[in-house]
């Protein structure tokens, strides 16, 4: 057998930052394609059809996270340990552990959810019509089962590459195929369009892993050496699997909260608009408004705060494990400030231009009230990721879980009392969804205080108030003084680029960021390298 250099046995071990930007990379990618059926469904099967689709994903999300939960994070948590204490028979056995459990797991909720999907679309939904796309992604249970362990396992070996690409090959898959399939099945009715949508998604999914299988393989064909035969057939540490489960459980709890109350949430919103009079298909059409068109909008920007929370798992857990508090603050303040600063001019564009973005992405400018009512507030829901990522990381997960479920249960009963009233109607859950991201950040923000004995910096916070208000009025100003042009996107372009590049002179000149910063920038940092001095550390 030939014999590999070790250089070519080594995996490639990202650093924080370098592994952050290959996610946000291919985050930001899935993102702006994500909108194309974002914005091409609802022009092909209509709001109501959107809100068909939408009433059976929250049920999906409730079962899947029974299915995986806690598993990515606990597989990457204890392969970076493997990884750092030199034991890869231990990673290949959480591996092997964490596939098991969860494809059997998958195989069983799968037949569940086909077998109950009669009962489920007729008696808790209010829309029957939700009983073709319930079946449809059924089988994408055991596709998520199965892409949830690889990614966790590429994700604690530092490795970001695989993940970011299955998620890019996921995503165009799921484009092509749930506008296909949509359309395809659009002239049996719009239950059926809506289904086609769903196998679209399922489609995607698979796809995604095949990505992720074909990496694995890949990788473990490099490894394939008399030193790593002799790894493998080391005992690994039986521990491992309570560790596991220690981990598992807490953190599949925490997130069934949050599964849960998105679905207690699609169900108690369609039950208070009926109460307060609003007919079904209207309820269904606003339901399908919010949740498949402002919130994926409100969200967009969530993409880093996602990539920074998978890149601080591994990196905070193995600084814990060297007991290491100046790194864990040190990637704190760059996973906040990171998170704030690309967040904060999307914020101000939802909000200042919420009307002219509705009639250019959904041609429907009725639903921009919605948007702006949100707005404001979407800066604590891109630091909620990181935040809970971190309590998590630090093995507090039980922390997590309750300041979650404090927010959840004030979020259903504040959906409850206002959308039943005809005053409010689905502006009822816009409020009750706004405060619950206030209410869950800043009980995470105060467990990370206690823990650590860490102290935000309020005063950058002062700082980016200020750009955000300063590009605030350059935004609107530029908006209203080329009211002249009769061309809308170009209005709308001009606006946002005279009010992007106003926000970014002005965080230069507070210093709340600085060529330090994008030295540490893979590809581009190079550029900036000559500005700062070199006998200074990298992040």
């Amino acid at each position: 057998m030939n014999k590999l250099t070790p250089k070519k046995l080594t995996q490639k071990k990202q650093t924080f930052i370098q592994g952050t930007m290959i996610l946000l990379a291919a985050g930001i990618i899935n993102r702006i394609l994500g909108f194309i059926p974002r914005i091409a469904l609802p022009r092909i099967i209509g709001a109501e059809g959107v809100g068909i689709y939408q009433l059976g994903y929250p049920f999906f999300l409730v079962l899947a996270t029974l299915i995986t939960g806690g598993i990515p994070l606990a597989v990457a948590k204890l392969v970076s340990e493997a990884e750092t204490g030199k034991k890869p028979q231990n990673s290949a056995y959480v591996l092997r552990v964490s596939l098991l459990l969860t494809v059997g797991l998958g195989i069983v909720f799968m037949a569940l959810s086909i077998w109950l999907a009669p009962w489920v679309t007729q008696k808790i939904l209010t829309d029957s019509r939700v009983y073709y796309t319930f079946i449809s992604m059924s089988p994408m249970l055991v596709i998520v089962a199965v892409s949830s362990v690889y990614r966790g396992y590429f994700q604690g070996k530092q490795n970001m590459i695989p993940s970011a690409a299955s998620s890019i090959i996921e995503t165009l898959a799921r484009i092509v195929c749930t506008l296909w399939f949509a359309y395809l099945l659009l002239p049996k009715g719009i239950a059926f369009a809506a289904a086609g949508a769903m196998l679209g998604v399922t489609a995607g999914e698979f796809f995604g892993l095949l990505a992720l299988l074909w990496q694995f393989r890949k990788d473990q064909q490099l490894a394939s050496t008399p030193a790593d035969i002799t790894y493998r057939r080391r005992s690994a540490n039986r521990g491992l699997f309570s560790r596991l489960m220690n981990i598992t459980v807490p953190v599949t709890a925490g997130k069934l909260v949050g599964s849960f109350s998105y679905l207690f949430e699609s169900i108690v919103t369609a039950q208070s608009l009926a109460i307060a009079g609003i007919a079904t298909s209207v309820a269904t059409a606003q339901y399908g408004a919010l949740q498949g068109m402002i919130i994926p909008l409100v969200l967009l920007p969530s993409a880093l705060s996602a990539s920074l929370a998978v890149s601080l798992i591994p990196s905070l857990s193995e600084a814990s494990t060297r007991k290491d508090q100046h790194t864990i603050h040190k990637r704190l303040n760059q996973t906040f400030r990171l998170a704030l600063v690309t967040g904060a001019p999307f914020t101000v564009i939802m909000y200042v231009l919420a009307e002219p973005l509705c009639q250019l992405l959904y041609n429907n400018i009725e639903i921009s009230g919605m948007l702006r009512m949100l707005a404001p507030f979407a800066l604590f829901l891109y630091v909620q990721a990181p935040l809970q990522a971190t309590l998590q990381a630090l093995d507090r997960p039980g922390r997590a879980l309750f300041n979650t479920l404090a927010g959840a249960s004030v979020k259903l009963f504040l959906i409850y009392y206002l959308s039943s009233q005809p005053q409010y109607g689905i502006y009822g859950a816009i409020i009750a969804i706004t405060i619950n991201s206030i209410i869950v950040t800043f009980l995470h923000s105060f467990s990370i205080s206690r823990l650590l004995a860490y102290r935000f910096k309020l005063f950058d916070m002062l700082k980016l108030v200020c750009a955000m208000l300063i590009m605030a009025a350059v935004t609107t100003y530029t908006f209203r003084y080329l009211h002249f042009v009769h061309i809308s996107w170009i209005q709308f372009f001009a606006a946002l680029f005279v009010g992007v590049v106003a926000f970014l002179i002005t965080v230069f000149s507070v210093k709340l960021v600085s060529p330090r910063d994008l030295r540490r920038v893979p590809v581009i940092g190079k550029w900036f390298r000559a500005l700062d001095d070199p006998r200074n550390p990298a992040a």
